[in-house]
């Protein structure tokens, strides 16, 4: 008899721990982690000229009602920045952003050095940093159209067979 005492305290005590942690409240949820990624950008800008920042959001999980905003701050030099609609953006307002991917045109207005951080938001608070930075190119270096061009030997060519 002891047997069947001891299994149904424990079955009342499993069935109560059940019953206790349940609520009657769906849990959905609705901030996921999110990154920003880009493709590489030159290094060096003249004045007047433009690079383009190619964008992808990458999201850990999807929710339908999730928004995400882009603003920018300029620390150095002078430039602006626009997005693939041709809106020019203005440093610290924030502009909703449409799609996963989109472009950003950065194009110089200076002959210095420029840095800029790009801040992507969601509207749960998050946020991804991202920071560039452009030297001058005051066009002084070799192109490779001022280069001579290349001749190699027969003899270094590699057959496959």
């Amino acid at each position: 008899m002891t047997f069947f005492k001891y299994l149904a305290v424990l079955c009342a005590g499993a069935a109560s721990a059940a019953l206790a942690s349940c609520d009657n409240e769906l849990d959905v949820q609705q901030s996921y982690e999110f990154t920003v990624e880009t493709m590489p950008v030159p290094k060096e800008l003249a004045k007047g000229e433009t690079a383009e920042i190619r964008c992808e959001l990458k999201r850990s999980g999807e929710f339908a009602d999730a928004l995400y905003t882009v603003r920018y701050f300029q620390y150095d030099g002078e430039g602006t920045l626009s997005l693939d609609n041709s809106l020019v953006l203005l440093p610290n307002d924030r502009y909703l952003l449409e799609n996963e991917k989109f472009r950003l045109y950065y194009t110089s207005g200076c002959e210095e050095s420029q840095n800029f951080v790009v801040v992507v938001e969601d509207n749960f608070g998050q946020s991804c940093e991202l920071e560039f930075d452009f030297q001058h190119d005051s066009g002084d270096n070799a192109s490779d159209a001022d280069l001579p061009d290349a001749h190699y030997p027969i003899d270094s060519l590699i057959t496959v067979n």
